[in-house]
């Protein structure tokens, strides 16, 4: 597939990660949403039992609870799973450094795909005073319909809407359709990730990446 074509003719997975509150955050819970042929297919969802408790500053976000979580697997043990629902096809999350940072330490051997930041892309489509998923599905109303069984905060949540929202974003930036490449461009890694991710420190306050202490 040439990343000259349009946007559609790529394959997405759309990520969202929670975590334990730990420093650095120890995966929780996990969400792919793949993206093929410019439509969004169902969330696929893993709860995973970090190495250390959850806090009780991201149980407060989440409310995955240490309960929920200890008869999950640990993370190598679906591992297998999650590597084959990721593929080889272009990574997308708001502020996706920080799923990847999560994925990278929790799936040794990775090797990180071509990602886009909606949250870079938002930033660029819209003027607006905040550029949090929240915010940025309320800008653009993009919650109807969702499945009865989710909830915010959660990792099928927060990926499902981060879908809506590249999709959006991919076919409303560009008149005459935008390609794949384009969308690399403008929403792949920053040179400086402070001028157009949020880091860490920005995801304390941001309530849909709940992975440090809010």
């Amino acid at each position: 597939m040439s990343r000259d074509e349009g946007w559609a003719t790529a394959d997405y997975v759309v990520v969202d990660v929670e975590g334990n509150g730990a420093q650095p955050p120890q995966l929780v819970e996990l969400a792919l949403v793949p993206v093929r042929q410019g439509s969004i297919g169902p969330a696929r969802t893993w709860l995973v039992r970090p190495p250390e408790p959850i806090t009780w500053q991201a149980r407060r976000v989440h409310r995955i609870s240490n309960g929920d979580v200890a008869h999950a697997p640990a993370i190598a043990e679906v591992a297998e799973e999650v590597l084959e629902t990721l593929g080889d096809s272009v990574l997308v999350g708001h502020a996706v450094h920080v799923d990847v940072d999560v994925l990278r330490r929790s799936l040794p051997g990775w090797a990180v795909p071509d990602t886009i930041d909606t949250l870079r892309l938002a930033r660029q489509a819209f003027d607006l005073t905040s550029y949090t998923l929240d915010s940025l599905v309320r800008h653009r109303g993009l919650d109807d319909g969702l499945p009865q069984d989710m909830r915010p905060h959660r990792a099928g949540y927060d990926a499902t809407l981060t879908a809506r929202l590249f999709v959006d974003l991919a076919t409303t930036m560009a008149p005459g359709g935008v390609t794949c490449g384009a969308l690399l461009r403008a929403g792949g890694p920053a040179s400086n990730p402070r001028q157009s991710s949020l880091t860490y420190d920005d995801a304390l306050f941001d309530p849909f990446h709940p992975l440090t202490t809010p």
